[in-house]
């Protein structure tokens, strides 16, 4: 593990001596904030990761609006160009949950989703509510995980043979998982009907339902959709 981790760190920090250009400044800048923020998330999610593993995880669940936190969890992802189509029901109640953390939880869930989802087939967020819980899928088209696979993918450092990235090191769904049941809710991995995979967030429902909420929630005023 320990090898994992210093091989990881220091391919992110490694930098090459280069000859840059006037013209090119601009977009080395960019790459740089975007390298920066790549690494922000991977020291995060290492924190994240020893917390839950000594259990010394804070979270104070409290009611709060799912729509607000996933266009906070969108607007966190930088600004990519894709989409991610999101449709919530209207008299949706609000979850008992730690806003920040479920923001953590559908940030990397939505970014795995966006990795694997084929061009022209964006993932989808969506939730219902039953039995005291609410439920957000998010839903993607891309290749699915094998149901002999589907615990694996939740273990450190796993990305079952995944060699077309080179980001990340295999944390996210480690981190989900773990955040989400600190907050006293679940995340299981469904077929998505037709092919892909969705993940299901359940968590605890606020006794009283908040306002019915928009038929599709977006976050740039685009219909149907939230581009990020």
């Amino acid at each position: 593990m320990r090898a994992v981790l210093l091989a990881a760190v220091s391919h992110d920090l490694r930098s090459p001596d280069l000859q840059v250009t006037a013209a090119d400044q601009d977009e080395l800048l960019a790459t740089a904030e975007e390298s920066l923020d790549l690494l922000s998330r991977l020291a995060a999610s290492l924190l994240d990761v020893t917390r839950l593993q000594a259990g010394v995880r804070s979270v104070f669940p409290r009611p709060a609006d799912l729509e607000e936190i996933i266009a906070c969890s969108l607007a966190g992802l930088g600004p990519s160009g894709r989409s991610v189509q999101v449709d919530l029901p209207a008299g949706l109640p609000k979850v008992v949950a730690d806003p920040p953390i479920m923001e953590r939880v559908i940030a990397n869930l939505t970014a795995n989703a966006l990795r694997y989802s084929p061009s022209g087939s964006p993932p989808l967020l969506t939730a219902s509510a039953r039995g005291g819980r609410v439920i957000l899928h998010v839903v993607d088209r891309g290749p699915g995980v094998p149901e002999a696979d589907r615990d694996r993918i939740f273990a450190a450092f796993q990305r079952l043979g995944d060699t077309r990235s080179t980001i990340g090191i295999g944390l996210g769904l480690t981190v989900s998982r773990g955040l989400t049941e600190a907050m006293g809710g679940t995340l299981e991995p469904k077929e998505t009907p037709g092919g892909g995979l969705t993940m299901a967030i359940s968590v605890p429902a606020a006794s009283r339902p908040g306002s019915a909420l928009r038929q599709t929630a977006t976050t740039a005023g685009t219909p149907s959709m939230a581009r990020y």
